[in-house]
C-alpha cells in the first residue's frame, strides 16, 4: 500500500498514553498504513481554561485527517467542563455509534458463553441535545428529539453493518407504547427500511423487556438498533455481561468523520504503572482500520489479539487462576500480540473483515423525504401556578376563551386533572391547558390567546402549537380527554 493514511491521534490522560502506545506499537507492526498526527486533550487542555477539552488548533488536525483515535481522557470535577465526546460527535455528524459486545468464553468469565452483539446507538438526537430548561419552581424540562432523517441514517447503517459483517438479523428497541411520536417515529423508519432488507431478519422489542432480555438470553440477539439514551445504557450494559467494559472498543462514524476510542475511563490511579490492559483500544483502532479500508491488517490485528486471549496471556483485571496462564504488563501484553501475528485462535472464532458498510448520504435523504399537510388546530400553554386549586385554575381559563379558541383540557405532568380530575391526582406547579379551535386557527389568534391569559394574572412559560400532518393529530392525546 503505497499511501499512509493520516489519522488523528490523542493520548488523553491517566493511562490513555501507555494503551495509546501498546495500540499503535501493535497496528503498525502488523503493517497498518497510517501517518500518525498528535493533539492534546483532555484534563491538561480543560485546566487551562479551555471548556470543550481540545485546543482551537487541534480541530484543523481532525477537520484535514478525518479520523479519530483518542485515548480516554479525565475531565476534571465541577462543572463548567463540557464533554468532549459530546462536542465531537456534534460538531462532526457522528450519527453512529458502534459498539460490539462480545463474549470470550472460556478465557474470561462472563455467564454469557455465546453472546456476540453489536449495539449500533443513535448519536446525535434525542434527550442528548443537552435542551433543558428550569420552567417552574418545582418542574425541569428536557425535550426529547427524534427526526426522520436521523432516524433514516441511523437504521439504514445498522441494516448495512448486519450485511456487510455477515450478521442474520437486525433488532430494533424504542419505547413507542408511551413515547408514540418520538419513538413511534424511529419504529415506523426503522419497519420502512427493514423492507428493503429481505435477506437480513428484523424484529422490534420494547426496550425494557428487550433489555431484560438481553441481559438473560443475549444470544437472542445479534444487532441492536436504538435512539441514543437506551444505547448509551444498554451498550454498557452489554459490554459488561459480555466479561468486561475493559474489552470493549467502540466507532463513531459520521458522513465524513469518524472518532474511535475505548468505553473504558482514564483510570488515573492505574497511571504510570505497567498495569493497564489496552484491549479496548486496540480493538476500537481494529474498526478504524476497517473504516480507513485496511481490513486485511484489521484482521490480522484482531485474530492476533483473539490468539493471546486464548494463550491465557492477560493483564491483571482479566487475569483469573486456573485459566490465565501468565500475568503480563500493558507492553508485554502488546509484545504478546505481536508476536501472534499472522496467527488464528483455535477455540475462539476467527475473524474476517470487509470494506465498511457504506453510508447515507444528504442526497439519499432528501430522496426519501415527504412533505406533509401541515394545518394549525390550537395550542398548549403551559403555566407556572403554584395554588392547586385545579376548577379554580380552569375558571381563570375560561375567561380567555375567545376568537375560535376553547379551552378543552388541564394536565399536571401529563395526567388529566380537568375536565373531571380526580382529587387524588398530585399536582406540581407546573400546568397545561389546551386550546382548541373549531377549525383551523391561526397565530394572530395564539398571540391574542396569550394576551388575554397574561390579562388574567397567568404567567405562562411555553406554548406548544398543535399541528394536524396529513389530517392526523401530530401531538399527544391524554388518557381519559
Amino acid at each position: 500500500m503505497a499511501n499512509k493514511t493520516p489519522i488523528t491521534v490523542a493520548h488523553g490522560d491517566g493511562i490513555g498514553p501507555e494503551i495509546m502506545d501498546a495500540t499503535l506499537h501493535i497496528i503498525e507492526a502488523a503493517g497498518a498504513q497510517i501517518e500518525p498526527e498528535t493533539i492534546e486533550v483532555g484534563e491538561k487542555v480543560y485546566l487551562r481554561g479551555i471548556s470543550a477539552g481540545i485546543e482551537p488548533s487541534a480541530w484543523e488536525s481532525l477537520r484535514r485527517t478525518k479520523v479519530f483515535l483518542k485515548a480516554p481522557i479525565t475531565t476534571p470535577q465541577g462543572g463548567g467542563y463540557k464533554s468532549l465526546n459530546v462536542t465531537t460527535r456534534t460538531t462532526f455528524g457522528l450519527y453512529a455509534n458502534v459498539r460490539p459486545c462480545v463474549s470470550y468464553h472460556p478465557f474470561v468469565d462472563t455467564k454469557h458463553p455465546i453472546m456476540d452483539v453489536v449495539i449500533i446507538r443513535e448519536n446525535e438526537e434525542d434527550t442528548y441535545t443537552g435542551i433543558e430548561y428550569r420552567q417552574t419552581n418545582d418542574m425541569m424540562e428536557s425535550l426529547k428529539l427524534i427526526s426522520r432523517p436521523g432516524s433514516e441514517k441511523i437504521i439504514r447503517y445498522a441494516f448495512e453493518y448486519a450485511r456487510a459483517n455477515n450478521r442474520k438479523k437486525v433488532t430494533c428497541f424504542m419505547k413507542d407504547n408511551i413515547m408514540k411520536i418520538t419513538d413511534g417515529l424511529f419504529h415506523k423508519v426503522f419497519d420502512e427500511i427493514a423492507k428493503e432488507y429481505p435477506d437480513i431478519e428484523n424484529e422490534s422489542w420494547i426496550v425494557d423487556i428487550g433489555s431484560a432480555k438481553l441481559a438473560d438470553t443475549p444470544e437472542a440477539f445479534d444487532v441492536i438498533v436504538m435512539p441514543n439514551l437506551y444505547g448509551d445504557i444498554l451498550s454498557d450494559v452489554a459490554a459488561q455481561i459480555a466479561g468486561s467494559v475493559g474489552l470493549a472498543g467502540s466507532a463513531n462514524i459520521g458522513e465524513q468523520c469518524a472518532m474511535f476510542e475505548a468505553i473504558h475511563g482514564s483510570a488515573p490511579r492505574r497511571a504510570g504503572q505497567n498495569l493497564a490492559n489496552p484491549s479496548g483500544l486496540l480493538l476500537a483502532a481494529v474498526m478504524l482500520l476497517v473504516h480507513i479500508d485496511q481490513p486485511d491488517v484489521a484482521t490480522r490485528v484482531h485474530n492476533a489479539w483473539l490468539r493471546t486471549i486464548e494463550d491465557g496471556i492477560h493483564t491483571y483485571d482479566i487475569f483469573e487462576e486456573g485459566i490465565s496462564k501468565q500475568k503480563v504488563g500493558t507492553k508485554e501484553f502488546a509484545e504478546a500480540v505481536i508476536a501472534r501475528l499472522g496467527q488464528e485462535p483455535q477455540t475462539l472464532k476467527a475473524v474476517h473483515y470487509v470494506s465498511a458498510p457504506k453510508q447515507e448520504t444528504k442526497e439519499q435523504v432528501e430522496r426519501t423525504r415527504v412533505e406533509s399537510k401541515k394545518e394549525l388546530v390550537g395550542v398548549d400553554v403551559f403555566l407556572d401556578w403554584s395554588e392547586h386549586d385545579t376548577e379554580k385554575l380552569a375558571s381563570i381559563l375560561q375567561k380567555a376563551n375567545g376568537d375560535g379558541l376553547e379551552l378543552k383540557l388541564i394536565t399536571n405532568r401529563g395526567a388529566r386533572v380537568w375536565p373531571n380530575g380526580l382529587s387524588e391526582t398530585f399536582t406540581t406547579d407546573h400546568w397545561r391547558s389546551r386550546f382548541l379551535g373549531e377549525g383551523l386557527v391561526n397565530h394572530a389568534q395564539i398571540t391574542a390567546l396569550l394576551q388575554r391569559i397574561s390579562e388574567s394574572g397567568l404567567d405562562f412559560i411555553k406554548i406548544e402549537n398543535l399541528y394536524n400532518f396529513d389530517g392526523q393529530a401530530g401531538y399527544s392525546s391524554v388518557s381519559g380527554a
